[in-house]
Order: structure tokens, then C-alpha cells, then sequence
């Protein structure tokens, strides 16, 4: 079995072990990881084009989280933007877009950041991770009007109602489901993941974060992705294998892999 790690964050200090984390996860059938270079200072970033530039099955994501733009510097993202149009191992923007759960930077930081992240995506001609959380509206609506359907987006983590997956997927965007989807609170998003196009589906950790059943608790890694898929599979009433086939296929095409 093949399986893409769409969205990890291998480039922090939780892995310190990150080359035993890479070869457990080679193992189990992950073929290719997206680490996503997103915190609080450019530090992450950089790590994360380093780590994709050291791996061949890797690609890398910049940008700066949403929690966090608050500190981010006019230095900061004309770094990412060199990134983002420059390096060959970049092949998003992001992560990116709004969480009005926590209010670590203010909505009105977080809704500038992002419509300036989506002028980055649209001058690099890459695709956006985005990151939404109890922001769906507002996040569709600067999506809309800052033109980020012309380069397309990833909706990561995604932990909304069906109602906004299919709003999302009206704007041409995949969808991302992590070790959430395995919960038994999750319900709602099991059905936004049965009801999705099979081209327009990811599988992601966001590891170290959100490790699924039977590994809930734990530091996350991208080995486990596989739960995810499995569950994913038995949603979609599909053979685990189909299922993987269609997400690879749709990580590709979200961020143009090679």
C-alpha cells in the first residue's frame, strides 16, 4: 500500500528521532511526506525546506499559522515569498487562513495575514494549506474575494459540518482528514468524508498532533497515517486500497507532485 502524509510537521523539536519516525513510516506504506514549516518564527520554515531539500520523497510548506501572525514581520513573509517562489521543494502556501477557537493573534491579524499569504499563493502560482477552525465563513469569503480558487487550496485537518464541506468543494478545494476522523465524537465529519468526490480527498497526521485511534494520547507520526486511511476506507465503504490509490492521486494533483 502506497499513502500520502499530506501535512506533517516533521520539522519540529518533537522529532528529534525524525529519521527513525521517516524509516517507521516508510514501512508502513507512507510514500511521500508534505511538511508544513508554520510557527511562530521563521526557524520552522526554514527546518522544513531543509528537511524536504535532505529527502527525496519529501516536499515542503511555508507559511505562518494562523495563532501566530501577530509576530510575523514584513522580513518574515518576504522570506516565505522568496520560498514560495524560488525553491523547488515548495509546493504550497500555508499553513494558512483563520482559527477564531483561540485568539492568539486577533481575527483582524489572522484576515490580513491570510489575504496576504493568498497574494503569495497567486504569485507563486502554488496552492494554500489552509488551517479553518469556528471561521468557516469568514475564511470562504476572503478565499472568494482575494481570488484563491485561481491557484486552489487544501482544507486541512478538516473538522467542519457537511454543510461547509460542501461549500468548500463548491470553491474547487480538497479536503484533508486527519486522525480526528477515527474519534467517536466525530460523527459529523465522517459524513463530510463519506460524502466527498474520491479526487478531491487527502489523509493527513498533523503530527505530533491528533494521533488517531488506537494511538489517541500519544505523540503523533506520520506511520499512523495509516488508521486514518483505514477508517476513511470503512466510511467510504470502499477497499482500503482504493482508498489509498484516490487519496495519492488527489495529493498530487492538490499540490502538484511530481
Amino acid at each position: 500500500m502506497n499513502v500520502i502524509d499530506s501535512h506533517c510537521h516533521l520539522e519540529r523539536a518533537d522529532f528529534a528521532d525524525r529519521d527513525e519516525v521517516m524509516a517507521r513510516a516508510r514501512a508502513a506504506g507512507v510514500g511521500w511526506f508534505v511538511v508544513v514549516g508554520s510557527g511562530g518564527s521563521l526557524a520552522n520554515v526554514d527546518n522544513a525546506v531543509a528537511l524536504a531539500e535532505a529527502n527525496a520523497d519529501a516536499s515542503a510548506a511555508v507559511g505562518i499559522h494562523p495563532h501566530d501572525v501577530g509576530r510575523m514581520s514584513e522580513d518574515d513573509l518576504a522570506a516565505i515569498e522568496r520560498l514560495a517562489v524560488m525553491h523547488p521543494k515548495v509546493v504550497a502556501l500555508g499553513e494558512t487562513g483563520l482559527d477564531y477557537h483561540y485568539h492568539h493573534s486577533t481575527p483582524e491579524q489572522q484576515q490580513a495575514a491570510f489575504r496576504r499569504f493568498i497574494a503569495v499563493a497567486r504569485a507563486a502560482k502554488k496552492p494554500l494549506t489552509l488551517h479553518i477552525r469556528d471561521a468557516h465563513d469568514d475564511a470562504r469569503a476572503i478565499f472568494i474575494e482575494e481570488h484563491g480558487r485561481d491557484v486552489g487550496a487544501v482544507v486541512h485537518c478538516f473538522s467542519g459540518t457537511l454543510d461547509e464541506a460542501r461549500a468548500w468543494l463548491d470553491l474547487g478545494c480538497w479536503l484533508s482528514f486527519s486522525g480526528i476522523l477515527t474519534f467517536k465524537s466525530a460523527e459529523e465529519i465522517r459524513r463530510a468524508a463519506a460524502f466527498a468526490p474520491p479526487d478531491r480527498i487527502l489523509v493527513e497526521t498533523d503530527c505530533p498532533y491528533l494521533a488517531p485511534i488506537p494511538y489517541r494520547g500519544k505523540r503523533n507520526e506520520p506511520a499512523y497515517v495509516v488508521e486514518t486511511l483505514r477508517q476513511l476506507a470503512q466510511v467510504r465503504g470502499v477497499p482500503v486500497e482504493e482508498c489509498a490509490a484516490a487519496t495519492v492521486s488527489a495529493t498530487r494533483a492538490a499540490f502538484r507532485l511530481p
